[in-house]
């Protein structure tokens, strides 16, 4: 399989809440991150005192984040109301030739800067609310 271009890993927000999904504008970069906490089960019977994990126990989380340029389009109204509202709602991340991961999110941080010579710049955090479903390519 050939690499796959990075502006192709696209952050998408559900519009109206019906799965509408729209491209957030703008955004230059983007990382998703999927975390699995662990559950130590050893004990003083541990064969050679090794630790021992409970499979299938522990908390599993995802996070987005992305940073870009402020187009003021119609997803940045969606993410200024999302973030101030405190609303968690559905995303996508679309990752070429491989799937989409889609699942409700929370906006945990959302940054808006500029240089007097450049143009606004924001950067956006996601934690996720709930099961992330994974749809193959």
């Amino acid at each position: 399989m050939a690499a796959q271009k990075g502006k192709d890993l696209l952050l998408k927000i559900d519009v109206d809440n019906v799965g509408s999904f729209e491209t957030v504008a703008g955004i230059r970069s983007r990382q998703l991150s999927f975390n699995a906490e662990t559950v130590d089960a050893t004990d003083s019977e541990s064969a050679g005192r090794w630790r021992e994990l409970l499979g299938g126990a522990g908390l599993r989380s995802a996070s987005l984040s992305g940073v870009g340029i402020f187009k003021d389009a119609s997803s940045d109204e969606k993410i200024r109301h999302q973030f101030f509202d405190g609303l968690i709602s559905p995303w996508q991340i679309v990752i070429p030739n491989f799937g989409v991961m889609e699942g409700l999110f929370q906006i945990t941080a959302i940054e808006y800067s500029g240089e007097h010579s450049g143009e606004v710049a924001f950067e956006i955090a996601l934690q996720s609310a709930g099961q992330i479903a994974f749809t193959g390519a």
